[in-house]
This record gives structure tokens, sequence and C-alpha cells, in this order.
């Protein structure tokens, strides 16, 4: 499409105006047909800008998005989608406590209505509910209020739509892949529990040894890793569900599908962590993660710590959970790190909690990216920290609509530029886009606008999600985070070019990171083609 038909003609003008204000010598910036287009999407981008954030989302949409790294499965989910399945499972509704509850002699009880029967009367006199509802299961329409901020609110959502069956899994998936192709995106590591109950019952009947390695052996002996077999059949079957309902052809592997634009996004998946409960469990589940993860490569890439940061529990014992994965990273050095760390803000924990969770995560917890990293300027020498992040090339997967939402931190509060300017890699992600009510290009249309970034910029975040995801394989770039030349096996040939020779062909073949990034650089080729 040479020019998107979605694009008014006040934005074509615009658009025109501004390329001639710059005038040719701007232009003559990219010396190939290549540069020209990037130049010219540049200014389309700044002329979108200009009339707000309905033209710039008309102009991000389309954007080629790389890669979302910090998606939570359940977060995801609308709440429609959780309703309708509530329905399917013969669930009830609790119409004070807005919540799903579970039949008894397959009734409801007092003050419960079937979640079917309300599904099928929402148009008439269950349309309140029905608002209620969505509401309760969300941030849509929350303000505030003494003693119930937008922390608590976020975090009691997760308990209301509970209870549905696993088996919807793969409709959960189908949902975020859908969602993700239509602002072409093309990657998802998605955050998952799998089961994991066996392992929490051996960790409270082995009890707690601060002697890891001796405490990881009984755990194994006593046949912790059995679980892993779960993880499998739990996520194969929603893999091959997510498969049906997209009408994909499936690859050897299950996993890397083919067909329609939502079989094309590729996906992986990030083993989470409770990390709000005892020591031993926290221990136990966080060993029965490594061991999948080393097990199942082809579907989890990686380990994270959930649930809230500020708990209690997680703010006791989060540095002896740092002691936790540096132990288990010295066993299992092959497993991904990504951990949330510094979802803090002041207020919301004394102030010294504010301190070393994202130095710890880095220096203790070898995390290669960091989740949310909100309160870096809070800690012990952040300029020290930022440069070290630097140096390391620690990612942050920066969430803005979820910090705003569960913290009040936006705009000037929030720490995005200083990691920018610190030159640590960013970028952006959705965490719970169904709970936030939001998706992927509704944060790049925030970075634009709450931060001033350029077409440029964005671009660079598109690629640096792209650079630090976890699947396996040399990057295409030369040097980490710098996207201004290829590897040597690719140099001299058309960046995301239709057909790769010679031993770019191989290296390519070779590696899915940098086949990856190749069809990120194909896209965005076709993206800036239309200007």
């Amino acid at each position: 499409m040479l020019v998107r038909r979605r694009l008014s003609f006040l934005l074509l003008a615009s658009t025109i105006l501004v390329s001639a204000r710059l005038g040719p010598a701007c232009l003559a910036q990219g010396t190939s047909a290549e540069g020209s287009h990037e130049q010219r999407a540049a200014h389309a981008f700044e002329a979108a800008r200009k009339q707000g954030p309905l033209a710039l989302h008309d102009f991000l949409v389309e954007m080629p998005k790389g890669a979302d790294l910090h998606v939570h499965l359940a977060g995801a989910v609308y709440a429609e989608s959780f309703l309708r399945a509530a329905g399917e499972d013969g669930l009830c509704v609790d119409t004070i406590a807005l919540k799903f509850a579970k039949p008894v002699d397959k009734a409801c009880g007092k003050d419960q209505i079937a979640a079917a029967e309300l599904m099928a009367h929402t148009q008439n006199n269950n349309q309140q509910l029905y608002d209620k509802l969505i509401d309760a299961f969300s941030m849509r329409s929350f303000v505030p209020y003494a003693e119930f901020s937008g922390h608590d609110q976020f975090f009691s959502t997760f308990d209301r739509f509970s209870g549905t069956d696993k088996k919807h899994t793969g409709e959960w998936i189908d949902e975020i892949v859908n969602r993700a192709a239509g602002q072409n995106e093309q990657y998802i590591e998605i955050m998952e529990t799998p089961p994991f109950s066996h392992a929490a019952a051996l960790g409270y009947k082995a009890g707690w040894d601060s002697n890891l390695a001796s405490l990881r052996q009984k755990l194994l002996d006593a046949g912790i890793d059995d679980e892993v077999a779960a993880a499998k059949e739990h996520i194969e079957s929603a893999i091959a569900l997510r498969s049906k309902l997209e009408a994909c052809s499936a690859a050897s592997d299950l996993i890397d599908l083919k067909g329609s634009p939502a079989c094309q996004v590729k996906i992986r998946f990030i083993y989470q962590i409770l990390r709000n409960n005892p020591p031993e469990q926290v221990f136990a589940q966080t060993l029965l993660g490594f061991e999948t993860i080393s097990k199942l490569p082809q579907y989890f890439v990686g380990i994270n710590f959930v649930e809230p940061e500020d708990g209690p529990t997680g703010m006791r014992d989060y540095t002896e959970q740092m002691h936790m994965v540096d132990y288990l990273h010295s066993v299992y050095p092959n497993v991904h790190i990504t951990l949330h760390a510094g979802e803090l803000a002041p207020g919301l924990v004394p102030p010294e909690g504010l301190r070393f969770h994202i130095r710890q995560a880095v220096e203790m917890g070898h995390a290669e990216r960091i989740g949310h990293g909100v309160d870096v300027m809070y800690e012990d020498d952040a300029a020290g920290l930022l440069k070290e992040m630097a140096a390391k090339h620690v990612m942050v997967e920066i969430n803005l609509t979820s910090n705003d939402g569960i913290l009040g931190i936006k705009g000037a509060d929030h720490p995005l530029p200083f990691y920018r300017k610190a030159g640590v890699p960013v970028a952006l992600s959705t965490d719970d886009e169904g709970v936030s009510r939001i998706d992927l290009t509704h944060e790049y249309v925030r970075a634009a606008m709450d931060f001033n970034l350029t077409y440029a910029d964005l671009k660079q975040m598109a690629r640096t999600g792209m650079e630090h995801n976890f699947l396996p394989g040399k990057s295409l770039w030369a040097a980490p985070d710098a996207f201004t030349a290829p590897t040597s096996e690719c140099r001299g040939q058309l960046l995301g070019g239709d057909k790769p020779a010679g031993g770019c062909a191989a290296f390519l073949a070779g590696s899915e990171k940098a086949a990856a990034q190749w069809e990120q650089e194909r896209r965005f080729r076709v993206f800036e083609a239309q200007w």
C-alpha cells in the first residue's frame, strides 16, 4: 500500500509542508532511497504529532514495533473475555464482591447470578452489573479514593477475575497475538505460571535451609522436576488451541506457526515465580522454573519474579530471593533472567526500601533486563547504577500506563529520560494491557507525547526490544545496542532484503534472533516506503 487509506488529507498536507520547510538539504542526509523513505516517515510522524494523539495513533499503529517483552498472560486479557469464559465454565458472579464464584451443588448462592445468564441478558436489566464488573476487573473508570489507591485497584483485579478454567489459555494467547498482529508486532514474551503445587508441597516438606546447594539437591532427590511434564502439557495444549483458532499451519516444533498475520506473531514464555510466599516455597518454585527452562527451551526462554514488590514478604525477603537467583544462575548459567525491580515509589514503602532493589537485581540477580525500574533515581549512587546498567547493556522494560495507574508516576516524575540520557537501553511494553485497557500503540503514543520523542527515538526503542529478546542466536548487529552496522556476514546487503545471500543467509538460518531482527528491518522498509 503506497499511501495508507486511513491517513487523513490534513496529515498528508502537513507532511508535504514540513518536508518543504526542511528542504532538500535535510532529505539529503540519507544518500539512499531507504534513507529518504526514513526521512519522509520522520516528517510524517512530526506532522502527526503536531495534530495530536489521534493523528499520532493513526501513524503509529502500523509502525513496526518488534517485541513486547513485558506481558503477563492473565493481565493482558480484557475483562469481556473473562466474563464470556466464566459463562462457558458455569461460574457465578458475586454481585456484591464483583468477582467470580464457584456454584455449590450446581447452583449460585445468595447475591449471585450465573455468569452465563448475565451474558445472555446484558442488553436488558443486567447492563449496570455488567459495567460494574468490567470496571472491577480493570482500571476502567477508576478514580483513587481514601484508603484505596490505583495500586490497590490494580492488584485486586486478579483475584476478582480468577477462577476460569486453564483450558482457555490458548484463547487468551489467541486474543493477545491477534491484537499484536493488528499493530505490526512480531514477537511477544508472555509471562505465565505453570502448575507448581507439587513443587510447593516439596518445598514445605523440606523446610527452609540457607545452604541452597543442599536444599536444591534435597528437592531434586524428592522429584521436584517431575512437574516439568505438567508445564509442557499446559503450554502445548494452549499452543495447539491457538493454532486451531487461527487456522495456522504448525511448524515441526509446534510453536513457530505459519499462516495469517496472527499466526506469524512469534511467542515464547517467561516462567513466573510468585515472590510473596515463604522462602522455602519461593526457592522450590524458582528451582522448578530453572529446571523447566533448561528442559523446555523451545517454549520457556527466561525467568521472572512477580507479585507486588512492596508486599511484606517481597520486601522482607528481597535480598534473600536475589541470593536464590544468584546461586541458581551459577548452576544454570544459560537460563535468561529478567526481574521486576524498582516497581516502587516514594510513600509506597519507607525510603530505605527504595535504595537497593534495582542494583541487587543487576549485581546479585544477574538480570539481563529490568521490569519497570521506576525508583532508580532513589537508589544509592543512582548515577553509578545507571552507568553500570549502560555498560552491562541491561535493558529496562518501560511500562508507562502501568506506572501511572499503579504508582501514580508519570511525566517529569518518570525516570525514562534519565535512562535514555545515561545510555541505558530501553523498550516500551504493555505489562497488563487488559487490566490497563491499553495496547502497545497506546504506549508509543504516550511516550511520544509525554517525552517529546522523535520517530528515530521510537525506532531505536523498537530495535532495542528485538536486540534484548531471549530468542537463541547471535544478534544481527555488529555491536550491542548500536543499530548502525550489521554483523560482518550481512554487510553490503540490503537490511531486511527479501533474499539475503551467501554468508548472510547462512548466518540468519543459524540465529533465530538475527532472523527476527532481519524481519523487523524488512517491515521498516515496507512501512517507510509509504511516505
